[in-house]
């Protein structure tokens, strides 16, 4: 094993009250990543998905920037792949996507730099994106003569056709405010504010029910998939009845007519 492989592309923290920050860490290279980090996200993505301890994920990186797209070796390794070859290379991003999309924990990226192709391909698997407002974002692969084929899902998904076409198609660079506009940011930060933000919007999802927050997001991927009718009506009844049903349900409503924080609001708070 060379000394590449035996290389560790990330930094994990494990939080005591249920954040994993899963950080990004070849700033030489500008994050930008390979199979081999590709292989080490996603097993870093499912222990914590696995881990009932675990609540928020949190996708961060070092450096000047959030990730650079595909490492350029890489890129000169897949060049001389055989058709097989690169389908193969393609269905591990396919499947690092896919792996952080449909995560049972909240996801939350935070984002400065430079995020291209396949780094903006991350964010729009999280939930919730908090970005610098020195952030750049760009689609360049038709640069290159390539496409964002992997990643095309979740960015239709996160911004839509129309603004996928406009982006896909000119690679040109936006900044933090349009990708706020486009829905692929929710939250701008100054540079110099955003560990601290950042800190403060976690520990406000950590002071919500961990159930609720894994159910509201199987709601959403199910109301996003079907039409509305009766099916629909009936199924967002029940699920709603389920949980005033749970335990968690019960004490939240009683937490709140009470006036007190609910039980699993004790020691919510965090230092990223």
């Amino acid at each position: 094993m060379n000394d590449n492989q035996q290389k560790k592309f990330l930094i994990i923290h494990k939080h005591k009250n249920g954040v994993r920050r899963i950080t990004l860490n070849c700033p030489e290279r500008h994050n930008a990543f390979d199979d081999l980090m590709i292989d080490q996200l996603i097993s870093a993505i499912s222990q914590a998905d696995k881990d009932s301890s675990v609540r928020i994920i949190v996708l961060d990186a070092a450096g000047k920037s959030f990730s650079a797209g595909a490492d350029l070796n890489w890129m000169k390794r897949m060049s001389n792949y055989s058709w097989e070859e690169n389908y193969q290379d393609s269905l591990k991003l396919a499947g690092l996507m896919q792996t952080l999309y449909q995560c049972n924990k909240t996801t939350i990226a935070i984002v400065q730099g430079a995020a291209y192709g396949g780094g903006v391909g991350l964010i729009a698997c999280c939930d919730l994106v908090l970005a610098s407002s020195d952030a750049v974002f760009c689609l360049s692969e038709v640069k290159l003569g390539l496409i964002p084929s992997v990643i095309s899902p979740y960015l239709v998904k996160a911004i839509g056709e129309r603004n996928c076409k406009r982006f896909f198609l000119t690679a040109e660079k936006f900044n933090a405010k349009e990708a706020q506009n486009i829905h692929l940011v929710h939250k701008i930060i100054d540079d110099q504010e955003l560990s601290n933000e950042s800190q403060d919007y976690i520990n406000r999802v950590l002071a919500n029910g961990p159930t609720a927050m894994l159910q509201a997001k199987r709601l959403i991927n199910y109301v996003s998939e079907r039409a509305l009718g009766e099916e629909m009506v009936l199924e967002t009844a029940r699920r709603i009845a389920d949980i005033r049903s749970t335990s968690e349900g019960k004490e939240g409503v009683a937490a709140f007519l009470e006036k007190r924080p609910a039980n699993w609001n004790s020691k919510t708070k965090t230092e990223l």
